[in-house]
């Protein structure tokens, strides 16, 4: 019982996740579109300076710098629609899991895979600890969807299950 509660958490605070990180994706893809490569630089270092002044070692704030500082003006088009993309198919999937669909679920796992695909197509042209990162971390959200879907379970009945678990095990 345990365990499972603790999976059924996983994927909540995974879906939640995915929600954020597709929202994020959408606004990058769209700053892509719409800023040139040295404007997304210029934003990057006034972003990251003040972070950068207290701690020149911050791993996400030289991420950022050097993410933008490396991006190729006829590589941006690509980036952005890849960002556009992955972004609205995640917040579809969060949305439909949200309105308590079942149906999502096979697609979800197909729309992730294919991601992870990618990922692993990424690992091995330009390997890189973030890539791993997020590859290990779909692949652990394609496993949870795929027990949440053979539970039969939509999100709200796992939701209210998971938070009545949380909230006894707290008082």
């Amino acid at each position: 019982m345990m365990r499972q509660r603790v999976l059924d958490l996983l994927f909540l605070i995974g879906v939640v996740v995915k929600g954020i990180d597709g929202l994020v994706e959408l606004i990058g893809g769209a700053a892509l579109l719409i800023l040139s490569p040295q404007a997304i630089q210029h934003l990057a270092f006034r972003l990251t300076a003040e972070e950068l002044a207290e701690d020149p070692n911050d791993f996400l704030a030289n991420l950022i710098v050097r993410g933008a500082t490396h991006l190729a003006p006829q590589a941006a088009g690509f980036l952005a629609a890849y960002l556009l993309l992955h972004g609205v198919i995640k917040l579809a999937i969060v949305l439909a899991l949200l309105r308590g669909s079942r149906r999502i679920y096979p697609w979800a796992i197909g729309a992730l895979a294919l991601f992870l695909i990618f990922q692993v197509y990424e690992l091995f042209v330009s390997p890189s600890v973030m890539i791993v990162v997020l590859t290990v971390l779909d692949a652990l959200i394609i496993a949870l969807t795929w027990r949440e879907w053979h539970e039969g379970r939509t999100l709200r009945e796992t939701a209210r299950g998971t938070i009545d678990w949380v909230l006894r095990r707290s008082v």
